[in-house]
């Protein structure tokens, strides 16, 4: 258990700093937009939503369902779908972001997706020490 809230901590940690520095790159494109604090908030707020409507939900069950292991493994902390998923979305986020680079628009909207992302990876990450 310990494992995997660690591993849910550094995804949103690594998002946090990845979209902060997307949107702060934007800000630097355009010192004088209100577009950058637009999709930090924005971010924040759609990471509270996800949280509490999926991110919530589906940390719950994996909790309940590690708790059940009787002797886990390392590997056995994640469903192999969920393994798969961040194997193909890790690389897609950083094709994104590298894409953004320079382009106001897709670097706010990819910064406002780590925010999300990370908002509610870390909101949800009470569950990992709920009893």
């Amino acid at each position: 258990l310990i494992v995997a809230a660690l591993i849910w901590y550094a995804g949103g940690i690594i998002l946090l700093f990845k979209g902060g520095y997307l949107i702060m790159s934007a800000l630097e494109l355009e010192p004088l937009s209100l577009w950058p604090y637009m999709a930090l908030g924005l971010g924040i707020l759609a990471g509270l939503i996800k949280s509490k409507y999926i991110f919530i939900n589906s940390c719950r069950k994996n909790v309940a369902r590690i708790r059940e292991l009787i002797n886990p493994k390392p590997w056995q902390f994640y469903r192999p779908g969920f393994i798969l998923f961040l194997i193909i979305v890790m690389p897609l986020g950083a094709v994104m972001s590298r894409l953004a680079s320079g382009h106001f628009i897709w670097l706010l909207m990819v910064g406002g997706l780590d925010i999300a992302l990370s908002t509610a990876l870390l909101t949800s990450s009470f569950l990992f020490w709920k009893k």
